[in-house]
């Protein structure tokens, strides 16, 4: 049993924060209402009338408090539909990210199991760059967290407008290192950045710069967006 996640964990789904946060609001507003259906075989999922090509990410046991990872669900290894999650135990065992590699993680030792757990998932989508995660009930106490893999799902783009909201609010979620949600928010956008010990500067399309400066203990205090000459 772990109480908290490790610095190797945080610090990677630090790198996720902001633009992760900003996929999941498109996610949410693609997604219709309506019940759901998934035939695990054919890596499908079906909400309302939408039809997802999906990936099984992990599942969550309510009442074990457990976290077990796709890969390592003993009536899936193996198959295509858990592909994206063998990447996700590869990534962890090449950067010695243990909650990564452990087939099945106790959640119970944390104040909050359930949060831990979208935690994982939120990861995990980071980490293949999927366009977001769904998590939902599966009865018998479980949640099941799948990963769109279509071309379907719009993707967040980076908006000189948003763009405070959204590092501001990304450093907000975790709050273990508001440099690593910058810099990851710029490199999974493809943004050329420079990092300076008070800031990062990027350059977003269009013509304009992204400053963010950090205050003496690393927080990330402003965001500033400037037309370039």
């Amino acid at each position: 049993m772990i109480t908290e996640f490790s610095d190797a964990f945080l610090t990677e789904a630090e790198r996720h924060a902001a633009w992760g946060a900003a996929q999941l609001e498109v996610l949410t507003g693609f997604l219709p209402e309506g019940p759901w259906s998934a035939d695990l075989a054919a890596c499908a999922y079906r909400q309302g009338e939408l039809d997802l090509r999906v990936a099984v990410l992990g599942t969550y046991d309510m009442a074990e408090r457990t976290w077990m990872w796709g890969w390592a669900n003993p009536g899936l290894r193996g198959t295509e539909v858990v592909a994206a999650g063998v990447a996700v135990e590869r990534y962890g065992q090449g950067h010695g990210i243990a909650e990564l590699t452990a087939g099945t993680v106790d959640l119970s030792g944390f104040a909050d199991p359930r949060r831990a757990a979208e935690m994982l998932a939120f990861t995990g989508m980071g980490i293949t760059g999927a366009p977001g995660y769904i998590g939902v009930p599966a009865g018998g106490g479980t949640q099941v967290y799948f990963l769109p893999d279509d071309a379907q799902v719009p993707r967040a783009a980076p908006d000189p407008v948003t763009l405070p909201r959204i590092l501001l609010t990304g450093a907000g979620l975790i709050g273990f290192s508001a440099r690593h949600v910058v810099g990851g928010y710029f490199d999974h956008h493809g943004l050329p950045q420079r990092a300076e010990p008070g800031r990062i500067t990027a350059d977003l399309p269009g013509g304009s710069a992204a400053e963010a400066h950090f205050d003496a203990l690393g927080r990330l205090a402003k965001v500033e967006v400037t037309a370039l000459p």
